[in-house]
């Protein structure tokens, strides 16, 4: 991607002051950055200009930033952080679940805006887990490090960047238990700003996606009050 100055962050928000005013801090932090005002526009620029990270705002006129964030994770992988109402923790929840990587609530402080860019930038797309090509495999479940595939019953799985990541840190050591703070160092990196909850949203789409129940799970146990664990066995 290159260096810092030479990122680029689209700016999606149907009110232009709140465009220019993050535009201008983002712009003396040395990134690159491009506008949207509607969801249909941010789904063509994401195309077309490939952009490192977006910041999203929920209530877009047209399809809304959840309908225009499930477009977007048809065909990229870039990190968004999406601007909710501060009253309404159900629009943090959704936005998370659909493959948010972070929330900033409105009214916010473009200070904490650019902060919450650059260390979201930080993190590293790649697992931390394991490198190279390595292959880890269970009971009914096959991990491909190198080329990010998951199998289970031999059949492939479509899983999100971050979910991939949490299944290879859970993995990588089958048995123990990772607390929700260890998963955040290890996938989202140590200067995350949010709630240890969004854990518990992406192992509960994690779950969903490998065909596990969590009350009765054959790959992803949980340890009440503790944790998340990797429970099936190594072959």
């Amino acid at each position: 991607m290159g260096t810092m100055q030479q990122r680029r962050v689209l700016v999606v928000d149907d009110e232009a002051p709140i465009r220019s005013l993050v535009g201008s801090y983002l712009h003396q932090e040395g990134y690159e950055v491009d506008e949207a005002a509607t969801g249909e526009e941010a789904v063509t620029l994401v195309r077309d200009r490939s952009p490192d990270l977006v910041i999203l705002d929920v209530r877009l006129p047209g399809i809304d930033g959840f309908e225009t964030l499930r477009r977007i994770r048809r065909t990229s992988d870039v990190y968004v952080i999406m601007l909710t109402a501060r009253t309404d923790e159900t629009d943090r929840i959704i936005g998370l679940e659909v493959g948010a990587d972070d929330y900033v609530t409105k009214p916010f402080s473009p200070r904490e805006l650019v902060a919450r860019v650059k260390a979201v930038l930080r993190r590293d797309r790649s697992p931390t887990t394991a490198a190279g090509d390595e292959s880890l495999t269970f009971a009914g479940l096959t991990i491909d490090l190198g080329r990010r595939e998951v199998r289970v019953d031999d059949h492939p799985v479509k899983l999100t960047t971050l979910e991939f990541d949490l299944l290879a840190t859970l993995a990588s050591a089958p048995g123990r238990v990772f607390t929700r703070g260890r998963l955040i160092d290890r996938v989202w990196g140590w200067d995350f700003f949010g709630e240890e909850r969004i854990v518990d949203v992406h192992i509960r789409n994690l779950r969903k996606a490998l065909g596990d129940q969590a009350d009765d799970p054959r790959f992803v146990g949980t340890v009440r009050g503790v944790g998340y664990k990797l429970i099936a066995e190594p072959t």
